[in-house]
This record gives C-alpha cells, sequence and structure tokens, in this order.
C-alpha cells in the first residue's frame, strides 16, 4: 500500500475517497471529499510551485507557471491517482460507476486532491509530510511531458497575450455549474479582461470550463489577427 493512504484517522481517508455521488446514494453515510478536494489542490498549487521554484533557478514567473499547470492538471493528477491506488478505492455511486467512474480522469484527479488534503490534516497540517509524499511522484516525470504540456496551456497564453497587450492584471475567470449529473456536471465559463468577456467555454470541471473559456478567448484574437 502507498504511504498516501496511511492514515491514522482512517475516517479522514474515507471522507476523502468518498464523491457526492456516494453519499446522494447513501445518505447516512457522513460528507463527501469537495471540502477535502479544496484544501488538496490549495496545498498541491504550493508544493509543486515551490518545487519548481527550487529546481528550475534559472526560469521565469511565465516559465514557472506554466510549468506548474502541466505538472497538477487533471490528466497527471489522475495518473497519481492511479498510481498510488485510489482508482478502485474511490467511493461512487452506482451511476458513477456504471459511467466508468473509476477511470473518470475528473474524478480520479479530484480525489486524489481530497487525498492529499486529508493527508496533510492527518499529519497536523506538517507541509514536510506531504512534501515528503508528492515530491517523488513529481520526479517521475519524464521533463519532455511537463514541457510539452506547459507549451499548450491555453489559460496560461492568453495571460502572456493580456500582459503583453492589455494589462499587467491577470484575466478573471467566473464559472458557474450549470446542469449535468452529481457525477458527470456540466459548467460554463467566462474569462473576463477589466471587466470586458473575451471567451467562454463549457466542461467537466471548472478547470476545464475555464480552460475552454480561454482556448475561445485565444481562437477569437486569432480570428481578428490579433494573435499568430
Amino acid at each position: 500500500m502507498h504511504k498516501l493512504l496511511t492514515f491514522r484517522d482512517e475516517k479522514l481517508l474515507r471522507r476523502a475517497l468518498t464523491h457526492r455521488s456516494y453519499v446522494h446514494e447513501n445518505p447516512g453515510e457522513g460528507e463527501h471529499n469537495e471540502r477535502l478536494e479544496f484544501l488538496g489542490d490549495a496545498v498541491l498549487n504550493f508544493l509543486s510551485g515551490e518545487y519548481l521554484y527550487r529546481r528550475h533557478p534559472e526560469r521565469g514567473e511565465d516559465e514557472l507557471t506554466r510549468r506548474r499547470s502541466a505538472l497538477v492538471d487533471e490528466k497527471q493528477l489522475a495518473k497519481f491517482a492511479i498510481e498510488v491506488g485510489l482508482d478502485f478505492r474511490m467511493r461512487l455511486g452506482k451511476g458513477a460507476i456504471r459511467d466508468g467512474g473509476y477511470q473518470n480522469p475528473n474524478l480520479l484527479s479530484s480525489t486524489f486532491e481530497a487525498v492529499i488534503g486529508a493527508y496533510y490534516l492527518d499529519n497536523d497540517s506538517h507541509i514536510e509530510a506531504v512534501r515528503a509524499i508528492i515530491e517523488p511522484l513529481f520526479d517521475a516525470v519524464p521533463e519532455q511531458i511537463v514541457v510539452s504540456r506547459s507549451n499548450v496551456d491555453s489559460k496560461n497564453r492568453f495571460q502572456e497575450w493580456v500582459h503583453r497587450h492589455l494589462t499587467p492584471n491577470p484575466p478573471k475567470y467566473v464559472t458557474l455549474q450549470v446542469g449535468g449529473l452529481s457525477h458527470a456536471p456540466e459548467f460554463v465559463a467566462k474569462v473576463l479582461v477589466d471587466e470586458k468577456e473575451y471567451g467562454e467555454g463549457k466542461g467537466r470541471n471548472k478547470k476545464d470550463a475555464e480552460k475552454a473559456a480561454a482556448e475561445d478567448a485565444l481562437a477569437k484574437l486569432k480570428k481578428q489577427g490579433l494573435l499568430l
């Protein structure tokens, strides 16, 4: 068993593995993992940022931001989840399982974030404990994969264009859930710069919707001849 699944508080681990769809079908099973997912996302963003800052002293802010996005994107976190054995440990509703939930990158990545958040709490909020777990996973990601993904991240490309041509202020994303099932929600996002809308997109989670909005913004800029 991977060390990430070794908890003093087994109830905390169980909650981290529990998706909303499972709680919906089993009301007496306690909380779902979305608050822990929020915490884990913050912990991963910090640790991945610090990891890249230390390992690439020659890289600037934009490059580090792109690499961080690639290192903790949905696809990569889903791979981490499978590597540590989270896939078939996820507590999913029957509908989610029927729809292939154990292989769903969105469910895998969000569960990984939740388990990271729970592990942080289980270790008395000591960031070093999580760093010891996550850095070997980061180390195992081939450099060429990180570079390849970082070069195509739409949110970072749009932010760079905004900084270069409009304002030092970062783009703002407004994201709402607009429908879908509990295990397969649909989100819509709009990207704004100084309150002006530049793009809109949809996705199965907030991150995907925001990326789609950035891609829409880039496509519009290209159509207007403002982006090569």
